[in-house]
């Protein structure tokens, strides 16, 4: 985090680990930023918002899940049941009243996984490459042979990444506790409105995923934006602009 920056908050969860998080209070709908996969809440987008949602008065909080940036816990401990636990407790406990969730990459699973388990506490939903599924879409369906039989044999596989320095640790456990929580394969009994932004160059998460999210939602008001020169950050200045503009059209529909 930025030298000037305060210390987190912490979230003490029930196994007596501490969730890292920042919070603005202010007026209602809040917006809660969900991060992405070995992401954290220090990044472009997630402060971008912040600052945004400050200048407006509106409440905003920025958190880092259970093995992520400043939280407590070991990465390869973590599972995407875990996780979405974490952003449930983060909901419920650091916030009043309907939230705009926006979710990540891996938070834009997170965010429709809290919204199935809060669905009375949410108004809107804001994906920026969202991966939902990513552990087996994106993970495993990726492996080859050699790669899946590794993984088996010992129970860990490290993976290089063109977003850190240090390999990712994928675990079997990670990829097996995944599967109880995939949504692609069915609808999504979700009703709020929806917006996808998604880069048509993302090498990390293809844009189909969106419009596959986007025909699973049972919604009728999803609109997935496609970036045509977009990777999978999108945080460029025209991208943070058009994130901005995007949220402020889900607060005014609420």
């Amino acid at each position: 985090m930025p030298a000037s920056e305060p210390l987190p908050s912490t979230l003490l969860r029930p196994d007596g680990s501490a969730i890292a998080y920042y919070r603005s209070r202010g007026v209602s709908p809040g917006v809660v930023f969900l991060g992405g996969f070995m992401s954290d809440m220090t990044g472009i987008k997630a402060t971008t918002l912040e600052a945004w949602c400050q200048s407006q008065g509106r409440a905003f909080v920025r958190f880092d899940y259970y093995g992520h940036g400043a939280s407590d816990g070991c990465f390869a401990e973590g599972t995407i049941g875990r996780w979405a636990d974490d952003a449930i407790a983060v909901l419920d406990q650091l916030t009043q009243g309907p939230q705009i969730l926006v979710g990540s990459s891996m938070g834009g699973w997170m965010m429709l996984l809290a919204t199935r388990a809060r669905p009375e506490r949410v108004l809107g939903l804001l994906g920026i490459a969202a991966a939902p599924d990513l552990t087996e879409d994106l993970l495993w369906q990726r492996l080859d042979r050699a790669a899946r039989q590794q993984l088996q044999d010992s129970g860990v596989l490290f993976q290089p990444s063109a977003y850190s320095e240090t390999p990712y640790a994928i675990t079997l456990r990670l990829i097996e506790e995944g599967r109880r929580h995939l949504l692609l394969r069915d609808t999504l009994g979700l009703s709020c409105p929806v917006r996808l932004l998604h880069g048509l160059k993302d090498p990390d998460v293809p844009w189909q995923t969106s419009v596959r999210l986007a025909e699973r939602l049972d919604s009728a008001d999803v609109r997935v934006i496609l970036i045509k020169d977009g990777d999978h950050r999108l945080s460029r200045d025209s991208d943070l602009n058009l994130l901005t503009a995007t949220l402020a059209e889900l607060i005014a529909l609420g």
